[in-house]
C-alpha cells in the first residue's frame, strides 16, 4: 500500500505534521545555527581565527543558502515536500556534525558552505508543508508555527550551547557533534509521514507538476516575488548580522559571559513570545504589507538603538529587535504563499527565490559590519539599522505598485 494516501475526514493528521514541522525547525535547523555565535569565542580561541574571520566563516551559510535556497525551493516543487525533507534533513545532520571536525579556517569554511546551504532548504520545505496542508487564517498560524520553532530553537541554541552544553559534553567540537545527531534523527518521522493530499493522485503518485525550466519561468515573471525578496534582503541582512556580532559586541564592552549570552536569548525569548499574536493580528487587520512594514520599522529602531545607548538601554534595544523577528518571518511566508497568480505548484519556488535575495543581505552584512567595528564598536549597527530601513522601503513600494490589483483580487496583501 502505498504511503500517500489521503486522510480521513476529521483525521487528526494535519496536526502531527505541524508539530513535527515546529519540531523540525527547532531541533534540526534554528539551534544548531543559533549555537554558532555563542561558540565563536571558545572556536576563535581553539583555531586561532580573528573577529573578521569569524564574520567571514558566519556569513559563508547565508552564501551557500545564495544557491540552495532556489535549488531547494525548485525541487520540493517537483519531486515532493515529504520525499526532500527526508533527505535534506538526514544531509542536515550529517553536514553540521561535520563542523566539528574542523581544524582549519578551511575546514571550518567548507563544512559550514554544507551545512548551510541544507539549513537554508528546510524552512522553505517546512512552510510549502504549511501551504499544502493549510489555508486562510489556519494558514497564517501554522506558519507561525514553524516561525515560533525556529525562534525556540535559536533561544535555545543561544542560551545552552556556550554555558552548558559545550562544558557538559566537552567542548565545542561535541556540542555540533550533538546537534547534527537531531538533525539524522529528525528525518526518521518524516519518513513515515504521509504526502499531503494536495500533492497526491489516486494513483498512488504525485501529481503533475511543471518542469524546473517552467516553474522557474513562471516565478521569475512575478513582480511581487521581487519586491518581497528585496525586502527580506534588507531586513534578513540586519537581524543575521546583529545575531552574529551581539555576543562579541556585549563581551568586548566588558559584560559577562553569561550575561552577554542572555541578552541574546531574549531576543528570541521575545520573539518567540510575539510570533503567534502577530500571525493572528495580521488575520485580523487584512494586510500582511501593512504588518510587515510596521514590523520592518519596529526592526530598524531596535537595532538603531543599539547604536547610541549603553547599559540597561541595551536591553531595551535588543528586546524591541526581537519581538518582531519571528512575527515578521512567519508573516512574510503567509504573504508569499498567498500572492495571486503564484499558484501552490510554484510555491517552494516563490519562497526559494525570496530567500535566495535575502541570501545576499546575509552574506555580506557580517562580514561588512564586522570590518565596520575596527572605526568604532557601534558602527556596524549603524549599516544594519539602513539595511532594515531599505527592507522598510520595499514594503513600502510593494503598496504603492499592488495596491490598485489587490483592490481588484482581494488579496491579503
Amino acid at each position: 500500500m502505498h504511503a500517500a494516501v489521503r486522510p480521513e475526514p476529521g483525521s487528526r493528521f494535519p496536526l502531527y505534521v505541524l508539530v513535527l514541522s515546529g519540531l523540525t525547525a527547532t531541533l534540526a535547523v534554528a539551534a544548531p545555527t543559533m549555537a554558532m555565535p555563542v561558540l565563536f569565542s571558545e572556536l576563535a580561541e581553539s583555531l586561532g581565527l580573528t573577529l573578521v574571520q569569524i564574520g567571514a566563516v558566519w556569513g559563508l551559510a547565508s552564501f551557500a543558502g545564495l544557491f540552495a535556497s532556489l535549488a531547494g525551493g525548485m525541487i520540493g516543487d517537483r519531486f515532493g515536500t515529504k520525499r526532500t525533507l527526508i533527505v535534506s534533513c538526514l544531509l542536515l545532520g550529517v553536514a553540521g556534525a561535520s563542523r566539528g571536525l574542523s581544524n582549519s579556517l578551511f575546514s571550518l569554511s567548507v563544512t559550514v558552505l554544507l551545512t548551510g546551504a541544507l539549513t537554508a532548504v528546510i524552512p522553505i520545505l517546512l512552510h510549502k508543508v504549511c501551504s499544502l496542508w493549510f489555508t486562510g487564517r489556519r494558514l497564517g498560524m501554522a506558519n507561525a508555527v514553524v516561525s515560533g520553532g525556529m525562534a525556540l530553537g535559536f533561544m535555545l541554541g543561544s542560551l545552552v550551547s556556550a554555558t552548558f552544553l559545550s562544558p557538559w559534553l566537552g567542548g565545542w567540537r561535541h556540542v555540533l557533534f550533538f546537534y547534527g545527531g537531531l538533525g539524522v534523527l529528525m528525518s526518521v518521522p518524516w519518513a513515515f509521514s504521509r504526502t499531503s493530499p494536495r500533492e497526491w493522485s489516486g494513483s498512488g503518485h504525485l501529481v503533475d507538476r511543471p518542469s524546473f525550466r517552467q516553474g522557474l519561468s513562471h516565478v521569475l515573471r512575478l513582480r511581487s516575488v521581487w519586491i518581497l525578496g528585496l525586502a527580506l534582503f534588507g531586513v534578513g541582512g540586519a537581524v543575521q548580522g546583529l545575531l552574529g556580532y551581539l555576543p562579541l559586541y556585549l563581551r568586548g564592552i566588558e559584560w559577562p559571559a553569561a550575561r552577554a549570552d542572555a541578552a541574546l536569548s531574549s531576543f528570541h525569548a521575545m520573539s518567540l513570545l510575539a510570533v503567534f499574536p502577530l500571525a493572528m493580528l495580521s488575520d485580523r487587520i487584512g494586510s500582511r504589507r501593512k504588518l510587515l512594514a510596521a514590523a520592518a520599522l519596529t526592526i530598524t529602531c531596535g537595532i538603531g538603538l543599539l547604536s547610541v545607548v549603553d547599559g540597561a538601554l541595551v536591553w531595551l534595544a535588543v528586546l524591541t529587535a526581537g519581538t518582531v523577528r519571528d512575527g515578521f518571518m512567519a508573516v512574510f511566508m503567509t504573504a508569499v504563499t498567498e500572492l495571486d497568480r503564484l499558484g501552490e505548484e510554484s510555491v517552494g519556488t516563490a519562497l526559494g527565490l525570496c530567500t535566495t535575495l535575502s541570501r545576499i543581505g546575509t552574506l555580506v552584512a557580517p562580514p561588512l559590519g564586522n570590518a565596520l567595528a575596527a572605526y568604532g564598536p557601534r558602527l556596524p549597527f549603524v549599516l544594519w539599522c539602513a539595511m532594515a530601513l531599505f527592507g522598510f522601503g520595499a514594503l513600502w513600494m510593494l503598496g504603492r505598485s499592488s495596491r490598485h490589483s489587490h483592490a481588484q483580487s482581494g488579496s491579503a496583501l
